[in-house]
């Protein structure tokens, strides 16, 4: 043991970085420094951008802000903004007891306020979500769900759901108001900034909304994604009938569902199963009764010529695929050559391209360049007829379609059912259909595609099922992420009375979390009977957001030594060592499902996160006699590990018996080369 150790444990205390969420200001103001160190200045009251600067940075050449400028603008956008960047100071709290398959699935459920969940994400989540789908509330004049208090938003949840407190009364925001679409817009501005960062660069965000805020909903994102990233708006008629009780003009039919790509330059085709999309789909999706042919490179089907039909695609606006293609039928040679060239080759056809009819041009374009004919001959076929040839594109994907944009045959009554057949009865009140959210899952992420998928507004749970079912389906990989409020059910309210009556039936309390959960393991269980041969994933993990693991000192005048004396442990009592690790995972930014091993050493459990990125032994004692023998055990199983960076080691600041036996643990495993030693 050395004599003059020089490492210490630092204190990870509540106002340590680690005990909070990403701090998505002091981000912002970093990148802004190191693109423009001149912009950011420090001051009395912390960072401060000069405007004036910023403006001549971006060639701004107006002399004051106060210019009215296009875009969207309400009373309390610059506190949702605000709102948006606070960072989070709860926790999840990981509940296995109501988990399917904890120890082996990557799926999660969480359940709690979804601002404050996405906040706690920011670390282990951001840049990684694929597709984030989320059916919002639609702003027809009833309560919302999701009221935010600016000063404590943890607090105001657990009041809010009864965890503390008696419960109160959620916020009202009717028409007569004066403020119903400032509300909404209000509640729904900082989750989809939270949101979009969450995503992957190729990642995607589906609102469904119907028409009351389609407009607004379609500002926002403009401001928050650019209008360069919009993708699509769905109509999905799901109602042909028509809602007969229209007060005024037509019945309606179909609501809308708008697609964003956080960079659509990344975005792929959406495509669907052509077979699927038949079955469910058949207003929309005929058709398709195509040979199939095969070659040395597979199988394929001939859909489409190869010249493009519109002809505002010609010699003058296309001239580079405007030419002539020359075709061996003995040889299969391809070979091309300028338009206006007179040249012919023994044995080939030649192939113009076709003629236009606009009266202004002569020749429509080709699909393809002139690079690409000559080197992929093999995708195009050759339908020679005397001395008329045509050629078509050989479609190898051929089981599969683009989607459209026009969603039928899927009624809203189809998700009622879809409960009904698994739990027996529905609780839920207009749960989105099932085949709606395959239909989106299918298409956007594909199946090779190792994607999360995530619903903040999960509801029903359809998302978290639909992504098991289409796994199910074709052995895909994908991984789920929902996010519910455990929004307290009134058996008095005609409206909630069966999901209350539902909730105690299950003995659990009156809450739509508690549905959504139940749900999904009779959703698991269907789809492990139904088709026996999957052996993917079809369980998920719960956790409860809950108040951080890590308390802030809070004295009180009328008892000071008594304040002192409780402030001596900052780590609330009532929480275990599985509430430790989840907070330590989520402000180190490691997954949630990362895997864990545990070893005794020196009898103490060490937990080893992530193949040994984290080292953590929460004991809440290490004598004098256990610190030399515990270090040292922990630095050869590190060794013995061998992760690829650096680790972090963590302890329980109070478990040491005095501060000797602190440092000397520290300084040992300094000496093994494991200096990044940290304390709760």
């Amino acid at each position: 043991m050395p004599d003059k150790p020089s490492a210490s444990i630092r204190k990870i205390t509540a106002d340590d970085p680690l005990a909070k969420s990403a701090n998505v200001v002091a981000n912002n103001i970093a990148a802004l420094k190191a693109m423009f160190p001149e912009l950011v200045t420090e001051g009395a009251n912390g960072a401060s951008v000069n405007i004036d600067v910023l403006k001549q940075l971006v060639g701004d050449r107006t002399v004051t802000d106060a210019e009215e400028k296009f875009g969207l603008n309400w009373h309390g956008k610059r506190r949702a903004r605000q709102l948006a960047l606070t960072p989070s100071t709860g926790t999840l709290r990981p509940c296995p007891e109501e988990s399917v398959d904890w120890d082996t699935t990557q799926n999660l459920f969480i359940e709690g306020d979804n601002l404050e969940v996405l906040k706690l994400l920011q670390k282990s989540y951001a840049g990684r979500i694929k597709l984030i789908y989320i059916d919002p509330p639609y702003n027809t004049g009833n309560d919302f769900v999701y009221p935010d208090d600016f000063q404590d938003n943890i607090k105001n949840y657990l009041e809010i759901t009864g965890q503390a407190g008696a419960g109160r009364k959620l916020s009202s925001n009717t028409e007569a108001s004066g403020r119903f679409h400032t509300d909404w817009m209000n509640m729904m501005y900082p989750r989809l900034a939270v949101a979009r960062d969450l995503l992957r660069d190729d990642g995607v965000l589906a609102v469904s909304i119907d028409h009351h805020e389609v407009a607004n909903l379609r500002s926002m994102l403009v401001n928050l994604f650019g209008e360069e990233n919009y993708v699509n708006t769905f109509a999905w008629v799901n109602n042909l009938k028509g809602r007969q009780i229209s007060a005024h003009g037509a019945a309606l039919t179909h609501e809308f569902i708008a697609v964003w790509a956080k960079n659509q330059d990344l975005v792929e085709e959406f495509t669907v199963q052509v077979e699927w999309a038949k079955a469910q789909m058949p207003s929309a999706y005929r058709g398709f009764a195509y040979e199939v042919m095969r070659d040395a490179k597979g199988e394929y089907v001939l859909k489409n010529q190869l010249y493009n039909t519109n002809s505002a695609f010609n010699e003058s606006t296309r001239p580079n695929l405007v030419f002539n293609i020359h075709f061996n039928p003995k040889t299969e040679e391809v070979r091309t050559t300028d338009i206006d060239d007179p040249r012919r080759f023994e044995g080939f056809h030649v192939i113009k391209p076709h003629r236009c009819n606009d009266g202004k041009h002569k020749y429509h374009a080709w699909r393809w360049g002139r690079p690409k004919v000559e080197q992929e001959k093999d995708d195009l076929a050759f339908i020679v007829s005397g001395d008329d040839v045509r050629v078509f594109t050989k479609v190898r994907g051929y089981a599969t379609t683009v989607l459209k944009d026009l969603i039928t045959d899927i009624s809203t009554n189809e998700g009622a059912k879809d409960v009904e057949s698994i739990l027996g009865s529905s609780p839920f009140s207009y749960p989105k259909p099932l085949s709606l959210m395959q239909l989106l899952v299918q298409s956007i992420t594909p199946n090779d595609d190792d994607a999360i998928v995530m619903d903040f507004f999960a509801g029903s749970g359809t998302t978290g099922h639909a992504v098991i079912a289409e796994n199910a389906g074709l052995n895909g990989n994908r991984r789920f992420i929902l996010v519910q409020l455990p929004e307290v059910l009134d058996p008095a309210e005609k409206s909630q009375k069966v999901g209350a009556d539902f909730c105690d039936k299950l003995k659990r309390p009156r809450n739509i979390a508690e549905l959504t959960k139940e749900r999904l393991r009779g959703a698991s269980s269907s789809i492990k009977k139904a088709s026996p041969l999957f052996k993917g994933d079809a369980g998920f993990r719960v956790y409860k957001l809950d108040t951080s693991s890590i308390r802030e000192w809070q004295p009180r005048r009328e008892d000071l030594s008594g304040s002192v004396a409780a402030g001596v442990d900052h780590l609330r009592p009532e929480r275990g060592d599985h509430d430790l690790l989840c907070e330590l995972l989520l402000k180190r930014g490691l997954d949630l499902c990362v895997p864990i091993e545990v070893k005794t050493i020196a009898g103490k459990r060490v937990h080893s996160v992530g193949a040994g990125t984290l080292l953590a032994c929460l004991d809440k004692r290490i004598t004098r006699e256990d610190g030399e023998p515990l270090a040292l055990g922990i630095a050869a199983w590190h060794k013995e590990i061998g992760p690829a960076g650096e680790s972090a080691i963590i302890f329980r600041d109070d478990a040491f018996a005095d501060d000797v036996v602190k440092t000397n643990v520290a300084a040992i495993l300094d000496q093994h080369g494991l200096k990044n030693v940290r304390s709760l």
